[in-house]
């Protein structure tokens, strides 16, 4: 089998071993792959991993020898999968490699917002506003608990509930928007509409696949529905906030803030307005990418084409 890794350096920056990968077949890896690069560098490959280059109905008439798509990811939108499964080629992707990862940064932003840490660190040591206080502590914005806060899930899959469970254990009252019934929930979770969710909830964090019903879900009319101190964190695809609605609610004061770790763009243009929105503190698509997550995605990686080569594929999407 003939093995083309085409961009993989965001999950394998040099840190990990491709060594697995390359046993099980003439291996070739890139480190990234522009669009135009892609036909050619496939042509002859059996086998093909993936993590954001497109495979578009139109390339699969011209690539007679693939027969497998290894997304290296969870979402599996890069490629048409139906049009895949009509040319007889497996699509396959990695699902809950990164569940830990994710909620984790979720309140890494959460945290970062009501206690500001690394707005107090940098002002301690690069103004010395500490040194310069005229009382034991220094405070020059208001700090929160979020024991007793509501705060709103979009999305109850695996990073949802990871989401949820943090949540309890820090005391919060937890809302989910999810399509389990609620005789499917914990007591701990109660089921809410999706507008009581933004009317209602300190906190919206999102974790829904990106659809035609979820593009733009965050938008101008939900935002005003928000509390004034209320904040959204996104973590799961950019295109489910609109970005311009989003920076003039922060602008406007409509909302606290939002932390978001993914855009509509990757990496962003230079005139995304959230880049330049008041109280909107972005991270660069990390969440997925602790080094026990991308252990992990390798892993199952090196599983999924095992499994497809030995005739009993897993993680199937098509």
């Amino acid at each position: 089998m003939k093995i083309v890794v085409l961009d993989g350096y965001p999950g394998n920056p040099g840190d990990l071993s491709w060594n697995e990968l390359h046993a099980l077949g003439e291996c070739t890896i890139y480190d990234r792959t522009a669009p135009e690069e892609m036909l050619e560098r496939v042509a002859d490959a059996d086998i093909v991993l993936t993590n954001k280059v497109c495979f578009k109905a139109e390339h699969f008439d011209q690539l007679p020898k693939l027969k497998y798509i290894g997304v290296i990811a969870t979402g599996y939108n890069v490629v048409d999968c139906e049009a895949a499964k009509a040319h007889g080629v497996t699509v396959t992707n990695i699902p809950a490699y990164s569940t830990n990862s994710v909620a984790q940064m979720v309140y890494a932003h959460i945290l970062n917002i009501y206690n500001h840490v690394g707005d107090y660190a940098y002002k301690i040591s690069h103004e010395q506003a500490w040194v310069k206080s005229l009382d034991f502590c220094f405070m020059d914005t208001p700090l929160y608990e979020l024991a007793g806060k509501k705060i709103g899930i979009i999305g109850l899959g695996n990073t949802g509930s990871a989401t949820a469970r943090i949540a309890i254990g820090f005391g919060m009252d937890v809302y989910a928007f999810t399509s389990k019934s609620e005789f499917q929930l914990p007591p701990e979770i109660k089921k809410m509409e999706l507008d009581d969710l933004f009317r209602n909830c300190d906190i919206i964090s999102l974790h829904c696949p990106l659809t035609p019903s979820t593009k733009n879900l965050v938008n101008a009319e939900r935002l005003r529905l928000m509390k004034p101190n209320a904040i959204i964190i996104n973590t799961s695809r950019g295109p489910v906030v609109n970005a311009a609605d989003l920076a003039e609610a922060l602008n406007k004061g409509q909302i606290m803030a939002a932390g978001m770790d993914v855009l509509e763009t990757e990496p962003p243009t230079p005139d995304n307005p959230l880049l330049t929105a008041k109280n909107c503190y972005i991270t660069p698509h990390i969440a997925w990418a602790t080094q026990e997550a991308r252990v992990r995605l390798m892993e199952i990686l090196v599983g999924n084409v095992k499994a497809f080569i030995e005739g009993k594929p897993v993680n199937v999407v098509n």
